[in-house]
C-alpha cells in the first residue's frame, strides 16, 4: 500500500493545496525532516524570500534523498513564513517542490525565526516502502 490521502466527506474540501489526512502504511520508513531555514549549501542566508523559500525546500529535498526518499513520499508540511505578504510567492515555490503530492499541511505565520535574517523555515515528515 502506498501513502494515501484522503479526504473525509462530511468536511469542506482543503482550502489549499494538502489534503485533511494521509495514511501510511504499516510497514513504512518514516523520515522526520528538522526544520530547514533559507540558508544555502554554503552558509549563505540571501535577503529575499522566494531564494530562501528554494533553500529551504532544497535543504528537505537533500535530506529526503540521503535516505533514499522523494518529494513524493512526503505526508506532512509545516510551513513558517514572517511575512503574510509572501504567502502567494510561497505557494509557488511549494507547488514547484511538490506538484501533485497532496500532503497534511500547516501554516504559521509567525513573528520570527531563530535568526532574524531568517524568512521561512520548512519541516516534513516523509513516509515510504520502497526497499533500497
Amino acid at each position: 500500500m502506498e501513502n494515501r490521502a484522503f479526504y473525509p466527506e462530511k468536511m469542506q474540501p482543503p482550502l489549499g493545496l494538502y489534503a485533511h489526512g494521509v495514511e501510511v502504511p504499516e510497514d513504512a520508513k518514516l523520515t522526520f525532516v528538522a526544520g530547514q531555514v533559507g540558508m544555502d549549501f554554503d552558509g549563505n542566508i540571501p535577503d529575499d524570500f522566494e531564494t530562501q523559500a528554494r533553500n529551504a525546500w532544497n535543504n528537505c529535498l537533500a535530506v529526503l534523498e540521503h535516505n533514499r526518499l522523494r518529494m513524493s513520499d512526503v505526508v506532512h508540511v509545516k510551513h513558517f513564513i514572517t511575512d503574510p505578504a509572501n504567502l502567494t510567492a510561497y505557494n509557488t515555490v511549494r507547488t514547484d517542490y511538490l506538484g501533485e503530492n497532496r500532503p497534511t499541511s500547516t501554516l504559521l505565520i509567525v513573528a520570527g525565526l531563530a535568526d532574524p535574517n531568517f524568512l521561512v523555515e520548512v519541516e516534513m515528515i516523509a513516509a515510504s516502502t520502497r526497499k533500497g
